[in-house]
């Protein structure tokens, strides 16, 4: 036996590339999981975009316990400059989505709180 340290385990980095959850991944997940049939399971997935979608346009702030909130957040008028030309150009007010986690969300991705817990 050696009195050599040993190597730290090798970190494996992600790849630039972010990998994308669609719809249809989410629905087939429902039907995998629930046993919800194809059609129940799109429909589902569908409806539940359509309610945080139309919540957000109507101005109001959408809350997810355990997960997040979306918040809708207005931005004042700005100055701001064409990076090309450097030409001054005005940026209108406008409204933006911002996104907070959770701190139990916080908390699972930070390995604080075991993955294995469910999300209320």
């Amino acid at each position: 036996m050696s009195d050599k340290p040993t190597a730290p385990a090798r970190v494996m980095l992600p790849s630039l590339e972010t990998p994308t959850l669609t719809k249809a991944e989410l629905a087939e997940l429902l039907f995998e999981r629930l046993g919800l049939n194809k059609r129940e399971s799109k429909d589902m997935v569908e409806a539940f975009f359509d309610l945080i979608h139309a919540t957000l346009v109507s101005g109001q702030d959408v809350k997810m316990s355990g997960f997040g909130n979306f918040n809708i957040r207005r931005k004042a008028p700005r100055p701001g400059r064409n990076p090309r030309t450097g030409e001054a150009i005005p940026i209108k007010a406008r409204n933006v989505v911002t996104f907070h986690a959770s701190h139990k969300l916080k908390g699972v991705v930070q390995g604080d709180i075991p993955s294995e817990e469910e999300f209320e």
